[in-house]
């Protein structure tokens, strides 16, 4: 079944969503929520989904979901200047730390997207936003419904590569796109569909 499903409190789910009991709060909660936040802390908070979404290439988004407050931690909260700071001392500490995913090229992905957002001059969050779709998609009866990437996700990967960033393709960029409420993709009968417009 790959349509919405019944939650344990009656509510119809994006089946993903009752996969795991981590989930469930990801799902309700936060997947697919406009984010709400301006300037510095819009950026932050992208930037550690953008980050965390690179982790996640290859692996389960649960197993990054349940690392995210050791990730915190070890990136400095995603502060973006302090991240884009770190040297080859911080690269051996990321390493040595088995709260974290550790993979050199992401944790160096990391560092260069922190080094790369400083440059952009209307700030990661309001950039990534330009991308956006300017129409909503129809919203998807199945999952299958769902595309993995986008003509948007393409030409923003395309972009942010030209600029230096890394681990970011069509796909973990689409999936930025949707975790973040660029775009709605909550299936149509999902309860959270409605709100994810307007919370």
């Amino acid at each position: 079944m790959s349509g919405a499903v019944a939650g344990p409190d009656g509510e119809l789910r994006c089946p993903w969503g009752l996969s795991a009991p981590d989930y469930l709060a990801y799902h309700d909660d936060e997947w697919g929520r406009p984010m709400r936040l301006r300037g510095a802390s819009a950026d932050r908070a992208m930037f550690e989904r953008m980050t965390l979404e690179a982790f996640q290439s290859g692996l389960s988004w649960l197993t990054i979901l349940r690392k995210r407050s050791a990730f915190r931690s070890a990136f400095a909260n995603f502060d973006i200047e302090t991240v884009a700071s770190y040297d080859e001392r911080d690269v051996a500490r990321l390493l040595g730390d088995a709260g974290i995913v550790r993979n050199r090229a992401k944790i160096e992905a990391a560092i260069a997207n922190a080094r790369a957002a400083l440059e952009l001059q209307s700030g990661l969050s309001k950039h990534l936003h330009s991308f956006a779709p300017d129409n909503a998609p129809t919203a998807p009866i199945m999952l299958t419904d769902v595309p993995a990437q986008t003509k948007e996700s393409v030409a923003l990967a395309k972009d942010l590569r030209k600029r230096g960033f890394r681990f970011v393709g069509p796909t973990t960029l689409y999936a930025l796109m949707q975790a973040t409420g660029m775009v709605n993709d909550h299936l149509v009968d999902c309860w959270r569909r409605d709100l994810s417009d307007r919370s």
